[in-house]
């Protein structure tokens, strides 16, 4: 008798056993399971927010720096940025300020040359006769761009194919003149003046040719 105790607690911890390494293997393999699945489920959520940032990185980032115009500025920003893919504003005013730097700095020191460059014909030739008239008086200028204060979209518009845009300067300009032999008649470059422009620039938003020339200047 007792040995037939003995062989059955031996059969039923064998069966036990085998039972317990059953269960466990299939315990152990659904927890493998799910854990992929939460991976699985992660890695799918992780894909999707990536597809879909949010509103303000999925915005083109010429249509945010376009905003806060008046609307007749907007309308004609966008318009433009519409007919010419490449139009950027940021990069435009950027220019802007650098072709103000440059066209005032040719026209003191009478660089007709570098002004036809970067004027339309109109422009070019009043600089060039107020070049001309200065010179027969033998007047010679000592200008300085000091710095620019403000730069800011003054009008936009697109016609036809021709795009136009205004743009505000206030800037910061000490100014002397001299005469033939050398002696200052006008001006100080102690003090500086501020000086209030208004420059239209112009491009043929067809054209292969990135580059804006200078349109129109008026006083502000």
């Amino acid at each position: 008798m007792i040995w037939q105790i003995v062989i059955l607690a031996m059969v039923a911890a064998f069966l036990g056993m085998r039972l317990y390494s059953v269960l466990g293997r299939k315990a152990e393999h659904e927890e493998e399971a799910i854990a992929n699945q939460l991976e699985r489920a992660q890695r799918e959520r992780e894909a999707q927010q990536q597809a879909q940032p949010s509103q303000l990185t999925d915005a083109p980032r010429n249509d945010r720096a376009l905003a806060g115009f008046t609307p007749a500025i907007e309308q004609g920003l966008r318009e433009i940025s519409t007919a010419d893919r490449s139009f950027e504003l940021l990069p435009f005013l950027e220019g802007a300020k650098g072709a103000y730097e440059v066209v005032l700095d040719a026209f003191w020191r009478g660089d007709k040359e570098e002004l036809e460059q970067l004027c339309d014909d109109d422009v070019y030739s009043s600089f060039a006769a107020a070049i001309d008239e200065r010179e027969a008086a033998g007047f010679k200028l000592d200008n300085r761009l000091i710095r620019i204060e403000d730069t800011t979209v003054h009008s936009a518009l697109l016609d036809g194919r021709i795009a136009r845009i205004a743009v505000r300067f206030v800037a910061d300009i000490a100014s002397v003149t001299y005469d033939a032999e050398g002696n200052m008649v006008a001006g100080s470059l102690d003090d500086a003046i501020e000086s209030r422009d208004i420059w239209t620039f112009m491009r043929d938003v067809r054209s292969d040719d990135p580059n804006w020339l200078l349109d129109e200047t008026d006083a502000a």
